[in-house]
């Protein structure tokens, strides 16, 4: 009975007063009784898909100018009934739209409020042989066409911070250990770190343009899904093209008002982002430790606790790492609701939404976020190369006898094994290790000077001896900044154009 309550309360919350006319159904022609107030509200999707309101006044407008073109309706109706659809966006826009009962989704309630301003004869023409199968299925792309734009805009923008911190003198000149198993391995430069996780977001930057290009068709003129009754080809063209879609039409009716890949790419994509920002903040989180005190994190994207006066939380990036398994739960839920759809549309395709919408809105934030936290993140060079230690140079001797001594690496990487095996049984460290004791573990190292032998616990020249692309030296850090550069010029115009977003985002 309580629930059944707050159902009925929120219904009569959405009513304009006691006197407002509920609307008729879109579809109640054929039915003799009132739908269960409980239905009514298990089958509303206006209160989280009133965010398509500006795509949905986007494709009635361009669907108006189609229907006039197919002679459906004259060119004074089309007039009223764009000018009534720009009325109904400015009253969204200004945040004065009114919801009613009845207003059961955002294309039953703009059509009502349609027919609220220029009357019900004209507004009641504007779905001839349209189906909100196919009106919905058009809505969602022209929406995420909007965040698409706004949402690689932003992650260009992580690429560019860490190309720019990656370009530092002191983020090229701050060597620090680099970790396989959590375990240190080898050294490296902060710089060629974080351009690690850099190179990650240029491909998911990458992906997204890639699943928006097998995204950017029209669905709209397929009708519920049998298709038009009233355009030929060439005006299904032609209203594609009217919305932008650069791919044209979609092919076949019945795919394209069930066809929901792009929602499900999308929210993988947003998944696999997730994953990436995830660990690139649990290395920060790691570093930030008063164990490792390699950085130190801006204290506007920081948090406190609310007993211990001296803690300074990486609360931001904590929240990355939660936020990447909401987002992995999306393109699950994704997946697992259109594994059990038949063919065409079912109602179980308004459950896609709301896991898409809640995708963008967490990377929009969590993008801004990132950047935020990456800008303002102080390094401390001198901690990075005090935590470093010879037996990260284990490899560097095995390569000397390679280099020096052309001795096959399978064997120097036993001599180098046994090496640590001693610096441990003489309680020393690899570099403590003389070169008569060296000598005992190959004879090689009898013919190399003192001065061979210090030369191979100098953790610069280690690095820089890593210059291949791709490697850990000055001059190979400065060829991948270079290359970030690159990409960022060659893919500047990718993805959606800003002609086509405008249609959404602006009047």
């Amino acid at each position: 009975m309580r629930a059944l309550s707050r159902t009925t309360a929120r219904l009569a919350g959405r009513a304009m007063s006691s006197e407002t006319k509920k609307p008729a159904k879109l579809w109640g022609g054929a039915f003799g009784e009132a739908t269960d107030k409980t239905m009514e509200l298990f089958n509303d999707s206006l209160p989280f898909d009133k965010r398509l309101w500006a795509a949905d006044l986007a494709g009635s407008k361009a669907y108006a100018a189609a229907l006039t073109e197919a002679g459906v309706i004259d060119s004074d109706q089309s007039s009223k009934m764009r000018q009534g659809l720009s009325d109904v966006r400015k009253e969204w826009a200004d945040n004065k739209f009114v919801e009613i009962e009845g207003d059961e989704d955002i294309h039953t309630a703009n059509e009502r409020r349609l027919g609220d301003l220029v009357g019900t004869d004209i507004a009641g023409r504007l779905h001839t042989g349209r189906s909100r199968n196919d009106q919905v299925a058009t809505d969602l792309r022209l929406w995420l066409r909007a965040e698409v734009h706004a949402l690689r805009s932003l992650l260009r923008g992580l690429v560019e911070d860490a190309r720019d911190v990656a370009g530092s003198d002191e983020a090229q000149g701050a060597l620090m250990p680099g970790y396989t198993h959590l375990q240190r391995a080898q050294p490296v430069r902060y710089s060629h770190w974080l351009m690690s996780h850099a190179w990650a977001w240029t491909r998911d930057a990458e992906r997204l343009d890639a699943l928006w290009a097998r995204s950017d068709r029209c669905p709209l003129g397929s009708g519920a899904l049998a298709g038009h009754p009233f355009f030929d080809e060439e005006q299904r063209r032609k209203l594609s093209d009217a919305l932008k879609f650069g791919g044209g039409p979609t092919p076949n009716s019945m795919d394209s008002v069930s066809d929901r890949d792009f929602a499900v790419e999308f929210t993988q994509w947003a998944a696999l982002l997730g994953v990436h920002l995830s660990r690139w903040a649990e290395d920060l989180i790691i570093y930030g430790t008063k164990e490792f005190a390699f950085v130190s994190f801006g204290q506007r994207y920081s948090t406190g606790s609310s007993l211990m006066p001296q803690k300074r939380n990486p609360d931001a990036l904590e929240l990355l790492r939660g936020k990447a398994a909401r987002l992995a739960g999306h393109q699950a839920t994704l997946t697992s609701l259109l594994a059990s759809c038949p063919s065409a549309y079912n109602k179980d395709l308004q459950e896609d939404k709301e896991p898409v919408f809640d995708a963008a809105h967490q990377l929009r934030v969590a993008l801004e976020v990132a950047r935020g936290v990456l800008t303002t993140t102080e390094i401390h060079p001198e901690r990075m190369r005090s935590a470093l230690e010879p037996a990260m140079l284990a490899t560097d001797l095995a390569e000397h006898l390679v280099r020096k001594h052309n001795v096959p690496f399978r064997e120097t990487h036993h001599v180098a094994g046994a090496a640590v095996r001693l610096a441990e049984k003489e309680n020393t460290s690899l570099a403590g290790l003389s070169k008569a004791q060296l000598a005992t573990l190959h004879p090689a190292f009898e013919n190399d000077s003192d001065a061979d032998v210090a030369a191979l616990w100098d953790f610069d020249r280690s690095a820089e001896s890593r210059d291949a692309q791709g490697g850990t030296s000055i001059r190979a850090q400065k060829e991948q900044v270079a290359a970030l550069s690159a990409w960022l010029a060659r893919t500047e115009n990718d993805g959606p154009s800003q002609d086509a977003v405008a249609l959404v985002t602006e009047p």
